[in-house]
């Protein structure tokens, strides 16, 4: 759904292109072989056999919870692509079965940090000394992810002044990322290849297509200048509500491996009780960001692609004065909706634009037949499908509703 653009790769991959860690790669394969091993197996073998097809179907539940705390227990070891593989398996409660999506759900919280020292070498490489533009830091991150890490800090005064400068956050790049990334998405991409000689697969989705999808995603998330850029583009998109806000972006301190932002740190959208608690209505809450995410795909066609609960704040405002009006069936608290993390944002082509629309239309007015046909400009069915079945299905579907 990107821009026409030269491929990420090509502009942010380290200069040696065959820089690739043997071990790394080695070993990557070799866990996926016998992940796949095992459902040829399991799933296509033993099911034929009619003494084991029972127990292929009953272990079905545990076998699958063991793979996927084995590949957790892999990706917390090894970092870099895995964990963020692992983070967009979890999410996909869709495709996936729970007993996958349940184990892989915590690596949303296992990132393990990277050494502060090595970070910090790598944060002084860029911007020199930090004491010249820092008053502190600390020296302990707040989050760490799967390719970065985040320190609060606070700047220098501007002009010398005597009040304390602004606090902020600083993202630093983890140590020898690029190179991580690129060994690590040179071996997913032989897996790809396997995975696509299981005929059940390869007649419903190019996992290849989907491998590089994911791998310029990545290259464009190591490329901080250009969130630093979505940061301010999502400040203009909703720069007439004061019920969102983006942080400010400080440019002078910022590179393509560090950026430091305005520390906007608050209640995580996903804690409920403490949103209760500060007197905040969670459907308030929930209705706002839908009006955001509205805001960004159908007007701006340009979104926050990485919307996970670590990504978006929700800042508690003074209470509003007694005998104030609302409209709120349920009596709330202001606040403002702060989104965090611009590393994946996604341009909306005019023509999906339009579909997404049509679709949303079609659902509120209970509209079968268009509902097909915006699913079909879209490109979700394959050529033989029986369109007519289809709408059938969405009849019932919407009548449930």
């Amino acid at each position: 759904m990107g821009p026409q653009e030269p491929p990420p790769d090509e502009r942010f991959m380290p200069d040696e292109q065959d820089r690739i860690d043997q071990a790394r790669y080695r070993r990557i394969l070799r866990f996926f072989a016998g992940i796949i091993s095992q459902i040829i197996f399991w799933d296509l073998a033993a099911s034929r056999v009619p003494v084991l097809r029972t127990r292929a179907l009953s272990e079905r539940p545990e076998r699958l919870r063991t793979m996927s705390r084995e590949f957790r227990g892999l990706a917390i070891e090894m970092g870099g692509v895995m964990i963020k593989l692992g983070q967009f398996l979890s999410t996909r409660v869709d495709v996936l079965p729970r007993e996958i999506t349940g184990e892989l759900q915590g690596l949303q919280d296992e990132v393990p940090p990277a050494d502060s020292e090595e970070v910090f070498a790598l944060l002084r490489s860029e911007l020199g000394d930090p004491s010249q533009r820092f008053e502190y830091i600390n020296p302990e991150p707040i989050a760490a992810a799967s390719l970065g890490q985040v320190y609060q800090a606070r700047l220098r005064p501007v002009d010398g002044g005597r009040a304390s400068g602004p606090n902020v956050v600083i993202k630093i790049q983890r140590p020898h990322i690029a190179d991580i990334v690129q060994t690590d998405l040179a071996a997913l991409r032989v897996v790809a290849r396997w995975i696509m000689r299981y005929k059940p697969i390869r007649r419903r989705a190019n996992v290849p297509a989907l491998m590089e999808e994911f791998a310029r995603t990545l290259w464009l998330e190591l490329d901080y200048e250009a969130e630093a850029a979505n940061a301010e583009r999502f400040a203009q998109i909703h720069a007439g509500n004061p019920q969102i806000y983006i942080p400010n972006v400080y440019h002078q301190h910022s590179t393509r491996r560090v950026v430091v932002l305005e520390d906007v740190t608050s209640l995580k959208v996903a804690d409920t009780a403490a949103l209760r608690q500060a007197g905040v209505n969670p459907e308030a809450v929930a209705d706002t960001l839908l009006e955001a995410y509205y805001k960004q795909v159908f007007e701006a066609e340009f979104f926050h692609a990485d919307p996970h609960p670590g990504n978006i704040f929700v800042r508690p405002m003074p209470p509003q004065p007694v005998g104030a009006t609302t409209t709120d069936a349920i009596p709330t608290r202001p606040f403002q909706l702060v989104f965090i993390d611009f590393g994946m944002a996604v341009h909306v082509p005019k023509a999906v634009s339009e579909n997404l629309r049509k679709i949303l239309v079609a659902i509120t007015q209970r509209n079968a037949p268009q509902l097909t046909d915006a699913f079909h400009d879209l490109g979700f069915f394959l050529p033989d499908a029986d369109l007519n079945r289809v709408t059938e299905a969405e009849e019932t579907i919407l009548d449930r509703l």
